[in-house]
């Protein structure tokens, strides 16, 4: 009797407790799942590469600024492009400003193009695809780690370019006080706080991006195909911005409001385009994301 009444309990116990055990491992593994594939996308050469041109525009910019102001004469604004631009002699803090709009068009786009477009896509092109798809992953998992490691990409290749114009800005310009676009004087902490700012700004512009390109990464088997498409369509969409016939529909693209982070630099902060942006991005997001679940969560996967 005492035996039996001994090990009753225990077997309940053990009941009880595998549904904690079920959900550990699974938190393990995707913590697992997550860190290996940011190591997995930041080793790459391709990634390193990216990386590297990204650090390298700000450094070409600043040594044009230099060798162009070489006589005394100051920097004016190029094609239109925002007012700080004048300012890098000044201060070599607005050359972060400056190499963030030089990339944001363009550089910084691609590259998480074709971070996105590889996700699921060079998956299947390797054969890799089905293997990842076990147990206690899924699709919807395996989906969310593609998403965060391409968003986490946008984080880092932002402050990539940051750092670097920082350095440069440091080391061929004078360093100090501010004076925003509205003409008053901030403080240079208060100006590395507004970089900074900028810098996840824009860093946020570019979710929206990253959710296009997986949801196409999902559409084919073809790595090359998928971050091809994702470029052409950023290069696409950027043209179409710049269609005067368009200007009823250039709102609603993701790129329209992607220079409006200058407006932190102004005082007071004017927040209008700076709340579009961040709320076209995530439009863009929650549909391409949706998408690209439903693709995904649907595919046959055979390779």
């Amino acid at each position: 009797m005492s035996q039996v009444e001994t090990s009753a309990p225990k077997g309940r116990g053990e009941l009880r407790d595998k549904p904690q055990l079920t959900v550990s491992r699974r938190t393990t593994f995707l913590g697992t799942l997550f860190r290996n594939e940011l190591l997995t996308t930041f080793r790459r050469w391709r990634t390193l590469a990216l990386l590297g041109v990204l650090a390298a525009v700000p450094i070409l910019v600043g040594i044009a600024v230099k060798i162009e102001t070489g006589d005394g004469s100051s920097a004016g604004p190029a094609g239109g492009g925002p007012a700080f631009i004048s300012q890098i002699t000044n201060n070599g803090l607005f050359l972060v400003f400056t190499a963030l709009a030089a990339t944001l068009p363009f550089f910084l786009p691609m590259a998480i193009g074709v971070i996105a477009g590889d996700a699921i896509a060079g998956e299947a092109s390797a054969g890799t695809l089905r293997y990842l798809l076990v147990a206690p992953a899924g699709r919807t998992r395996l989906l969310l780690t593609k998403y965060a490691t391409t968003l986490t990409f946008c984080l880092v290749a932002t402050l990539v370019v940051a750092i670097s114009a920082l350095t440069v800005g440091a080391l061929l310009f004078p360093l100090g006080d501010l004076t925003t676009i509205s003409g008053t004087s901030i403080s240079f902490t208060e100006g590395l706080g507004r970089a900074l700012l900028i810098a996840l700004v824009v860093a946020a512009s570019l979710i929206g991006v990253a959710a296009l390109g997986l949801f196409i990464s999902t559409l084919t088997s073809s790595g090359i195909a998928a971050m091809a498409t994702t470029v052409g369509l950023l290069i696409t969409v950027q043209i179409l911005d710049q269609i005067p016939q368009l200007h009823a529909l250039q709102p609603y693209f993701f790129s329209h409001y992607w220079l409006s982070f200058a407006d932190l630099m102004r005082e007071p902060v004017y927040w209008d385009d700076l709340v579009k942006n961040l709320g076209i991005q995530a439009v863009y997001a929650a549909v391409f994301g949706a998408a690209a679940w439903a693709r995904f969560t649907t595919r046959d996967i055979t390779a």
